[in-house]
C-alpha cells in the first residue's frame, strides 16, 4: 500500500491572511516502509517573512527569492501524490488548509486524498501528554539530532519512523485488548457458574464391599471410633 508523509514549512500561521508555503516536503512509503522516491520543493511566497518565522525553518526571503513560485510546482506536486494515496501529515488540518489555498488559487481543484493525522492517532494513545514531533521522537527513540530547525523533507522523514511506531503499538496494543477481553469475558462466564449446575454424584458400595471394610476395621488396633 502506498502512503504519502508529507509536511510543509510556511511564512505564518494562516493562509486566508496572506501567508504561503515555502516548503513541500514528502516521503513516499510502501507497507509503511520508506521508497527512498521522496519529493521536496522551495517555493517562492512573493511575501516578506518575519524574523521570529524565519528562526523556526530557516527560510529567508533572500534563499527563497530564486525558488519558483507554487503555480509552477503544482501539477508535478499533485501527480506525485496522486488523486487517491493517503497522506500521513502531523497535524493535518494546518498543511491542508495552506495547501488548498495555494492550489485553490492557482485553479487547481483541492486535495480529496484521505488523510492520516498522526496527531489524532498520538492523542488518542497518549491523553493529556504533549504530541508534538520531538517529544513522539524522543518517546520511540527516533533520533532527531539533525532537527536543529523546522525542515519539510526532514520532518517528513522523522514522520515516517514514528508513525510505523505508532501504527505498530497501536495494533499491538488491539492485540493485547483482545487478550484481556477475552479473558476476562471467561472469568465472567466462571462467576456465573452456579454450584447447583452440576448434578450430585451418588456413591454406592456392594455389600461385598462394605463386609470387606468391616473386616478391615477390626484389624486396626487403637482405633479412634474404639473408643466411642
Amino acid at each position: 500500500m502506498r502512503e504519502i508523509v508529507l509536511d510543509t514549512e510556511t511564512t505564518g500561521l494562516d493562509p486566508e491572511h496572506g501567508d504561503r508555503i515555502v516548503e513541500i516536503g514528502c516521503v513516499e512509503l510502501e507497507n509503511h516502509k520508506p521508497t527512498g522516491n521522496n519529493y521536496h520543493v522551495y517555493i517562492n511566497p512573493m511575501r516578506s517573512i518575519s524574523e521570529e518565522v524565519v528562526r523556526v525553518h530557516g527560510l529567508t526571503e533572500e534563499f527563497l527569492s530564486d525558488k519558483p513560485l507554487f503555480s509552477e510546482i503544482a501539477d508535478e506536486f499533485l501527480a506525485y501524490i496522486g488523486e487517491n494515496t493517503p497522506l500521513v501529515i502531523h497535524n493535518a488540518a494546518f498543511d491542508v488548509k495552506f495547501l488548498n489555498c495555494e492550489l485553490l488559487a492557482c485553479g487547481k481543484p483541492i486535495l480529496k486524498n484521505p488523510i492520516v493525522d498522526t496527531l489524532i492517532i498520538a492523542r488518542q494513545k497518549f491523553p493529556g501528554a504533549k504530541n508534538n514531533l520531538d517529544v513522539l521522537c524522543e518517546r520511540f527513540h527516533v533520533d532527531a539530532s539533525r532537527r536543529t530547525v523546522h525542515g519539510a523533507l526532514l520532518d517528513s522523514e522523522l514522520l515516517a519512523d514514528v508513525y510505523f511506531e505508532l501504527i505498530t503499538k497501536r495494533e499491538l496494543d488491539l492485540s493485547e485488548n483482545k487478550k484481556v477481553n477475552k479473558n476476562q469475558t471467561l472469568k465472567k462466564e466462571l462467576k456465573n457458574v452456579s454450584r447447583e449446575t452440576f448434578p450430585i454424584r451418588e456413591w454406592k458400595i456392594t455389600i461385598e464391599e462394605e463386609e470387606a471394610h468391616t473386616e478391615f476395621l477390626k484389624k486396626i488396633k487403637g482405633a479412634l471410633w474404639d473408643a466411642v
